[in-house]
């Protein structure tokens, strides 16, 4: 039985590890926060963005960087290219289900439950493929009960994970809830570690397959710079408060403008219709008979005697003889 040593460099490569884990579990809450705020197409793009987070940066680059300090006395160890890059497939692609899961599963207990199932054996899947695709001169068994430990440890970060994502939406809880994240994975990427039995063969042969330092870093480089443009897409995008306070301002001024528009396209009241002109009524006197109109005396109208002149007295005329 082989010494197996998982911290070569001391606690550099774990804690780095660490430290992915955290930055891919941060900026994959972040994304599903910017998702929850989003409809269509470009709620699908946040969330693929947090699925290459969580499961590129926040599990698979954090195991190889762990990886990194793994050594076995008495062979050397290189990678399988195609199934070491299966396992980042796989990682991605069950982060991303369980997401999609989740977000569009309207927050039920089923979804939450049936996603972290999903995710959680998924990332155990990945886990142990991207062991498999170590090639070593020598025998490699894993004990069932700790190997059955690290995978409901993997199902357990992972319900957790996708309930954070559910639920945390501000700066300073997506912090401590990517610090749990960390935790999480890199605990189960150590309890996985710790099931393997390592027994080196008795004549050492020759080992097919990439070295670590020729495949890994660049594939990790590549995969830590795709994350580092979603960070800066996430810092140059609106919060879900902003994009909320605009929604209200839009809402408002959308009111504002209907309300002028049915000002402008009533018609006017109507006026109440002036009444005819009346003639006007003489007043009557409020004791005895009713005064009567001025009625003329004698002659036409216009003469003197219909203007109120005594009429002088004729003399009769005599004739004369």
């Amino acid at each position: 039985m082989s010494a197996v040593n998982h911290f070569v460099h001391g606690p550099l490569t774990p804690v780095l590890a660490y430290v992915m884990s955290c930055m891919g579990s941060m900026l994959g809450l972040r994304l599903t926060a910017q998702a929850h705020a989003s409809r269509g197409a470009s709620r699908m793009r946040w969330l693929l963005g947090a699925a290459i987070s969580i499961g590129g940066t926040g599990i698979w680059v954090m195991h190889f960087v762990a990886m990194m300090g793994f050594e076995v006395e008495g062979t050397q160890i290189k990678y399988d290219v195609p199934l070491t890059v299966a396992s980042a497939v796989v990682a991605i692609v069950v982060v991303g289900t369980g997401l999609f899961l989740v977000s569009y599963g309207g927050g039920r207990v089923l979804a939450l439950l049936g996603g972290g199932l999903l995710t959680g054996l998924g990332v155990a899947s990945m886990h142990y493929l991207g062991m498999y695709a170590m090639n070593m001169s020598a025998h490699v068994s894993y004990d069932r009960r700790i190997v059955a430990a690290s995978v409901l440890i993997a199902v357990v970060a992972a319900t957790v994970a996708l309930w954070f994502t559910l639920r945390v939406k501000r700066a300073v809880w997506i912090t401590g809830a990517a610090l749990v994240m960390g935790v999480a994975v890199s605990g189960m990427h150590y309890t996985g570690m710790y099931a393997m039995l390592v027994t080196v063969d008795a004549e050492p042969s020759a080992v097919a397959g990439a070295d670590a330092l020729d495949f890994l870093v660049p594939l990790m480089t590549v995969i830590s710079l795709i994350t580092l443009t979603m960070l800066l897409m996430v810092i140059l995008s609106p919060s879900e408060e902003e994009l909320h306070e605009d929604a209200e301002l839009v809402a408002r001024l959308e009111l504002r403008r209907r309300a002028t528009h049915q000002q402008q396209t009533l018609p006017a009241p109507p006026t109440a219709p002036v009444p005819p002109q009346q003639r006007p009524v003489r007043p009557q006197p409020i004791f005895g008979a009713p005064v009567p109109e001025p009625q003329p005396i004698f002659g036409t109208p216009g003469s003197p005697q219909q203007q109120g002149f005594p009429q002088q007295p004729t003399r009769p005329q005599t004739r004369r003889r």
